[in-house]
């Protein structure tokens, strides 16, 4: 795997992390509700759900690609389509309300359970991310750079929500992420576009 190729997978798993959602909504209820702990817990969960994920589906495209090779520039240019579709919603989002959901308080085992089951029973994250690898993992891929893939979203998730949980106890950080969801959103969208033209005309 080339450099581009790692860093375009990282701004994509990045902006798909830090983007407002069901995850961010999970992450501060058992922050809010619960304690840093709980939230910490849930970060980590949900992280391994993630990095499962990743790892499952850069395996399961680059398996499907070894068998049917001429498949690879159409999974190609679907997930480049996919993640231009997913950028314009972005684009056309008025910005996401953020509160913890209404729950009464829960223990670790619920918070990791949440955290874990938020992210890898989530067919919005399995469709992320085989449309996110399919441009990238070809015929070659070896092991190294699977396992590679699937840290660097498993990393990346994690060290965000954690950020979540402990910057939730310390700063203002819930009502920045409001105030500026809309902006984040048009970020996205423009970032995923661009990849997505990369993509398809490098």
């Amino acid at each position: 795997m080339t450099f581009s190729a790692w860093l375009s997978i990282a701004t994509l798993c990045t902006l798909g992390a830090i983007s407002p959602g069901p995850s961010l909504a999970m992450i501060l209820r058992h922050t809010v509700k619960g304690s840093r702990r709980h939230g910490i817990v849930a970060a980590f969960a949900h992280g391994i759900g993630i990095g499962l994920y990743a790892l499952a589906a850069v395996a399961g495209v680059a398996t499907l690609l070894h068998q049917f090779p001429a498949l690879e520039t159409g999974l190609t240019w679907a997930g480049a389509a996919y993640l231009a579709w997913i950028g314009g919603q972005a684009l056309r989002s008025s910005g996401s309300v953020l509160t913890p959901l209404k729950y009464s308080a829960v223990n670790m085992k619920q918070a990791a359970r949440d955290g874990f089951l938020t992210a890898f029973l989530s067919p919005k994250i399995a469709i992320f991310f085989i449309a996110l690898f399919a441009p990238f993992v070809g015929t070659d891929q070896g092991m190294l750079s699977k396992i590679i893939i699937a840290l660097t979203a498993w990393g990346i998730d994690t060290g965000w929500y954690l950020l979540v949980a402990l910057g939730l106890s310390h700063s203002q950080l819930l009502p920045w992420l409001q105030a500026h969801s809309r902006w984040i959103d048009r970020i996205t969208g423009i970032v995923l576009i661009a990849i997505a033209l990369s993509v398809v005309l490098l």
